[in-house]
């Protein structure tokens, strides 16, 4: 009897160490499982991370490039990895599996993101390059055009300084007012003739050949003496009248002219002027009174 009552206690006590034991191993197991799962969430919140991270930069590349063709390129990769971002948003912790192919796919979407970069950073130096380049053609054209402008600027002067040394300059201008007997008078009713003598001054850089002068003779009320009123010339882009029109055959050499105007208009007191020209240009003026 004694003996059957020392195997139920010895059993009992092999119970409760069995139970004590499996639920020790119980605990442990479930502590495991916890931090295990812990680890899990914690891995997939850094790959969250990464993921949003390589999105947004993404996003920053694509400000960088003006390239059509490359931003598409971008764009497509910039998708594919906002929906692994998604699918990793949507898998549970537990999930072993699934978050290691997620894991795969992440060291996949960094190689491709180091490419891109390598490549954007590559056109960017290209395009500096061609920057500082084409900086450096404006600048030699733009020195091109002022050595251009330069030289038309001194060539327009040297021109001007060409045609006014070769223009014709009369000088020694006189006025003689005479009579019907073709002496001199100082009396205004007595006129009858002008003599307009004047010189045109030796010039070998003027062309030689025939040329027509032309001699206006202006009243004091700058009425123009004229035989017609078609008696005009071209000057400064308008045609003006003209009293004496002659023609010389000039040599190169000093010459003198005499030319006549025959008074048959009242001739009024005051100051009269006589203006000389030739080729389009003033050469000579002078200025006389009657009283």
């Amino acid at each position: 009897m004694e003996n059957k009552k020392g195997l139920i206690v010895t059993l009992i006590i092999v119970l409760v160490i069995g139970l004590g034991a499996v639920s020790f191993l119980l605990f442990r197991s479930h502590t495991a499982n916890q931090e295990m799962q812990q680890l899990f969430e914690v891995e997939k919140e850094e790959l969250e991370n990464e993921y949003s991270s390589f999105a947004t930069q993404y996003d920053e590349l694509q400000i960088k490039i003006n390239n059509d063709s490359l931003y598409e390129k971008l764009e497509q990769e910039k998708l594919r990895t906002q929906r692994l971002l998604e699918e990793l948003r949507q898998v549970k912790s537990t999930n072993a599996a699934e978050i290691m192919r997620l894991r795969k796919e992440l060291k996949t979407v960094r190689a491709v993101m180091r490419t891109y970069i390598i490549q954007i950073d590559s056109l960017n130096r290209v395009n500096q390059q061609l920057a500082s380049e084409n900086q450096t053609v404006k600048k030699k054209y733009s020195e091109a055009t002022q050595q251009i402008s330069s030289l038309s600027e001194e060539k327009k002067s040297l021109n001007e300084k060409v045609t006014l040394a070769s223009q014709l300059d009369a000088t020694h201008i006189t006025i003689t007012p005479t009579n019907k007997r073709g002496k001199k008078t100082t009396r205004i009713k007595r006129i009858t003739r002008f003599d307009i003598g004047f010189t045109i001054v030796k010039n070998i850089t003027a062309q030689t050949g025939q040329r027509a002068i032309y001699v206006r003779i202006t009243k004091p009320n700058q009425e123009v003496l004229t035989k017609s009123a078609s008696n005009t010339f071209p000057y400064e882009d308008r045609n003006i009248a003209y009293s004496i029109k002659k023609y010389i055959e000039y040599t190169g050499e000093e010459q003198n002219v005499m030319v006549y105007w025959d008074v048959e208009e009242f001739l009024q007191a005051g100051t009269y002027r006589v203006d000389i020209f030739a080729d389009g240009n003033l050469i000579g003026s002078q200025s006389f009174e009657l009283d």
